[in-house]
């Protein structure tokens, strides 16, 4: 029979990690990797597997990368800390890896709930990321910070039984990750040597709503559509800005004038 390794990367998670592990717990192992988390996240976590490792965080497709060779079963299913998996799902995951025809690895799609409802369009349904599911030594990570892609050595399927994500708790942690995601696709963009501007911060800005909120379809998902676009918005926008201020060297400090009156 084969064995099934999942595993959760997490960085003070404790709000919502309890119900990642308890829809694995059938798993043949489980491995959280967390980050030197200040909030619980690590004890909450040690209640589900005794495979808590503690890996510094030097962008996520080193962590993913590094926490892959730390497992040891057949086929592995990535989840995070926000995602659930229901029971079909599970059930359809032991199908496919006891298949002799399966795949190499499988795009899992996901169905989001955020603001009070389960979000049908804006882009976040089927929501598929990298391949979750895959027989382990078959896939590894590129090494970006953020928005890691991945490299195959096999052949790719897909699952028909959603999981659950719930990316957001509240608003303010919907800010707080534009945030720090804008900050790490700052790097990203120095190495394609974007030209930095504030004007290309506007148009990319705009274009990442426009395409959530109409291309997407997101206004018929109602003030959630509009919130994810705009959050869209401020998350492209601020990465771009945030490289013109770097490149442009914005936040020195202005030598002092001897008079600031006009």
């Amino acid at each position: 029979m084969a064995r099934l390794s999942v595993y959760i990367i997490a960085f003070n998670e404790a709000d919502k990690i309890e119900a990642a592990l308890r829809s694995v717990a059938w798993a043949d192992e489980i491995v959280v990797a967390d980050s030197f988390s200040t909030d619980g996240t690590a004890e909450l976590a040690r209640q589900y597997t005794d495979r808590v490792l503690q890996v510094p965080f030097a962008g996520f497709g080193k962590l993913r990368n590094d926490v892959l060779d730390q497992l040891t079963g057949d086929w592995v299913f990535s989840l995070d800390a926000d995602e659930r998996c229901t029971e079909a799902a599970a059930a359809e995951i032991r199908r496919i890896i006891e298949r002799p025809d399966a795949a190499d690895a499988y795009l899992v799609p996901r169905r989001n709930f955020f603001f009070g409802r389960w979000i049908e369009h804006s882009g976040w349904f089927p929501d598929y990321r990298q391949p979750q599911l895959f027989r382990r030594g078959k896939l590894r990570y590129t090494p970006d910070a953020v928005h890691e892609t991945y490299v195959l050595d096999g052949t790719l399927g897909r699952t028909t039984e959603p999981i659950a994500q719930v990316p957001f708790k509240d608003l303010a942690q919907i800010l707080h990750k534009a945030q720090r995601y804008s900050t790490l696709g700052v790097e990203r963009l120095a190495e394609r040597r974007t030209a930095p501007s504030m004007w290309s911060a506007l148009a990319h800005g705009l274009g990442a709503f426009l395409r959530h909120y109409v291309v997407r379809a997101g206004f018929l998902d109602g003030w959630a559509g509009f919130i994810i676009a705009f959050s869209n918005f401020e998350g492209t926008f601020y990465r771009y800005a945030k490289f013109a201020e770097r490149m442009n060297a914005l936040t020195r400090e202005p030598p002092l004038p001897s008079s600031l009156k006009r």
